[in-house]
């Protein structure tokens, strides 16, 4: 704990361009844990490298996330937001993570043999050890909870199984993180597929909603959306384009699926799609105008770089000192 509250950690990837689907799945979500957690938010630019990035986009997504993490409302005098490069402290308790984590849990882990299969030509040991790091992410700030998708589950189980083991041979080092049960974001379908996610690296331009398109992109993928021939609406796993779209007006506009159900009862799924295109553009105009007011503001996205990396390093300097003294590492004379 932190000043009487509770931590809480996570992150997204420095790769590709947030979606609707994480917009509305996590990013405001978040936002709305500032007062009750001591939230650290990372671009988790470490875990990008494990597929070959071109280096000056990477480094320009990975400022353009940060961005929209302060654009979409997050605070950085209230929520720890910084670059997972910056702290070196992230890299150094992967390590010492990494002597305490085994090889059968590793190859049980479903994103690594995801991962592999889509880049057979580079599956290289930062792919097979990336839930290690992402482990010493968790356990670095000491954090209590973390926010997981059920695709996620599995990583934070295998970082409770590595803090529970280091804890059992050196005593209570890491706090046991839980998962954040609070209430979820929404859970955003593809739009061409809605049987699958909405994902950054979906190979299909009509099938992802990005943060940054205008409106007239927004509406022109919403009436290309994947229905069905039922031509009725409601909220049922034997509809899923219709649910994914009630899911998406639903979390845009505050209603419940069945006030949204009762709204278009009458109602044709070309009128659905208009209108949950016409909320998907009022909810993200003002992140997209706030976004490019702050890209403009070089010198205060400095600051903010600068500041939470240095509270980040702070904590995780805590973190690391402790364990690095328990595995017998010399002494530092400083």
């Amino acid at each position: 704990m932190i000043d009487g509250k509770k931590v809480l950690f996570s992150g997204m990837q420095a790769t590709g361009t947030l979606t609707l689907g994480n917009y509305l799945g996590a990013l405001q979500n978040w936002v709305k844990l500032s007062d009750e957690y001591e939230c650290f938010y990372s671009v988790v630019d470490l875990h990008s490298i494990t597929v070959r990035q071109n280096p000056a986009e990477l480094r320009k997504r990975a400022r353009n996330l940060l961005t929209l993490y302060v654009a979409a409302g997050l605070d950085p005098k209230k929520n720890c937001i910084y670059y997972q490069s910056h702290v070196s402290g992230h890299a150094e308790l992967s390590w010492i993570l990494n002597c305490f984590t085994y090889m059968g849990e590793l190859n049980r882990m479903t994103q690594f043999k995801d991962k592999a299969a889509k880049h057979a030509d580079n599956i290289n040991a930062g792919l097979f050890t990336y839930p290690v790091l992402m482990a010493a992410d968790i356990l670095l700030y000491q954090a209590d909870v973390v926010p997981v998708g059920i695709d996620q589950m599995q990583h934070l189980e295998i970082t409770r199984d590595i803090a529970q083991r280091f804890n059992g041979v050196y005593g209570d080092v890491f706090t046991i993180p839980e998962a954040y049960v609070g209430k979820s974001g929404a859970k955003i379908m593809s739009l061409q597929e809605p049987s699958k996610k909405m994902s950054k690296s979906d190979e299909n331009p009509n099938a992802s909603v990005y943060l940054m398109d205008d409106e007239d992109v927004i509406i022109r993928k919403f009436k290309r959306a994947v229905t069905d021939s039922l031509a009725r609406i409601a909220y049922t796993d034997e509809q899923p384009g219709i649910k994914n779209l009630l899911d998406i007006y639903c979390a845009c506009t505050g209603k419940t699926p069945a006030e949204a159900v009762k709204e278009f009862e009458d109602r044709g799924y070309g009128e659905l799609k208009t209108a949950v295109a016409e909320a998907v553009v009022s909810v993200l105009k003002p992140v997209q105008k706030r976004f490019e007011e702050l890209s403009k503001d070089k010198t205060y996205i400095d600051e903010v770089i600068k500041e939470n990396a240095e509270k980040a390093d702070y904590y995780a300097k805590k973190t690391l000192r402790k364990v690095q003294k328990k595995v017998g590492f010399p002494e530092r004379i400083r």
